[in-house]
């Protein structure tokens, strides 16, 4: 079995990962998805949420931005990240799935205090403002 989290805010990945409240974790048998749910993280933020996926045994991360230190986490953690992607997670998850996933393997939100706003404030996510390297 595999599983695979999405961060996830009112139906729609979120865009900044190290502000995530919730992510929707998928078990995936044969190539297709068995089981879905709503985690909270319970206020878990940016390199605790790596702890956070590996002790619910997430083997990847569909997310928008994902600052270098969150990064750092989740390769130590094993985790697969797959950055730069918005919209439903539950058809985000699908194309991962079918090896069709349009994703960013550099994402980087590099904003990281520049100023105090957040990926997700952007209008259209933070791949429309440039965030991602």
């Amino acid at each position: 079995m595999m599983r695979i989290a999405a961060t996830y805010e009112n139906g729609e990945i979120f865009q900044h990962f190290g502000r995530t409240e919730q992510f929707k974790l998928y078990d995936i048998e044969d190539g297709r998805v068995v089981a879905s749910e709503l985690v909270d993280t319970n206020g878990s933020g940016h390199g605790a949420l790596a702890g956070f996926l590996k002790d619910r045994n997430v083997d990847a991360l569909i997310c928008g931005g994902i600052g270098g230190g969150a990064q750092a986490a989740m390769n130590a953690a094993g985790i697969a990240i797959y950055g730069g992607v918005s919209g439903n997670p539950d058809e985000a998850v699908r194309r991962l799935l079918a090896g069709t996933l349009a994703y960013d393997p550099n994402v980087v939100c590099s904003h990281h205090g520049h100023h105090e706003g957040d990926c997700g404030h952007h209008e259209g996510g933070c791949g429309a403002n440039g965030c991602h390297g």
